[in-house]
């Protein structure tokens, strides 16, 4: 049986830290030892917290950005989308990362904010 590991910041622990003592699984049924705990990678110590811009009532008028992430299938759902709203008369510009293992470009994200309203990103498997 493989003993498992507790990765921090990317450094191993020897010793289970104390604030990890007790804490539940996902469906609160015992306790996580001896199982894999998965961290945040970013490593945001205080995440900082964002107000989320306000929503349009209507499509009506706007451009609306489909960004295809590059994973697979991920084409097949922005068609689809596409189409939906294309039926309700929306306009829509497509767009597509390099990859979906980096964030998306500068000069991507900037084309995206001078040309759309709003955004949709698609993240298909």
């Amino acid at each position: 049986m493989q003993k498992s590991r507790i990765l921090i910041d990317g450094v191993s622990l020897r010793k289970r830290p104390d604030w990890l003592t007790g804490l539940t699984n996902q469906w609160g049924n015992g306790t996580m030892s001896g199982s894999r705990i998965l961290l945040d990678p970013t490593a945001e110590r205080a995440p900082m917290r964002r107000e989320l811009l306000p929503r349009p009532t209507t499509l009506a008028g706007l451009t609306v950005g489909l960004l295809d992430i590059s994973k697979a299938r991920g084409d097949i759902f922005i068609e689809h989308l596409e189409g939906l709203l294309a039926e309700k008369g929306v306009v829509t510009r497509r767009y597509i990362k390099p990859t979906y293992a980096r964030i998306a470009p500068i000069p991507l994200k900037q084309q995206i904010a001078i040309e759309c309203d709003l955004l949709i990103e698609a993240l298909a498997d």
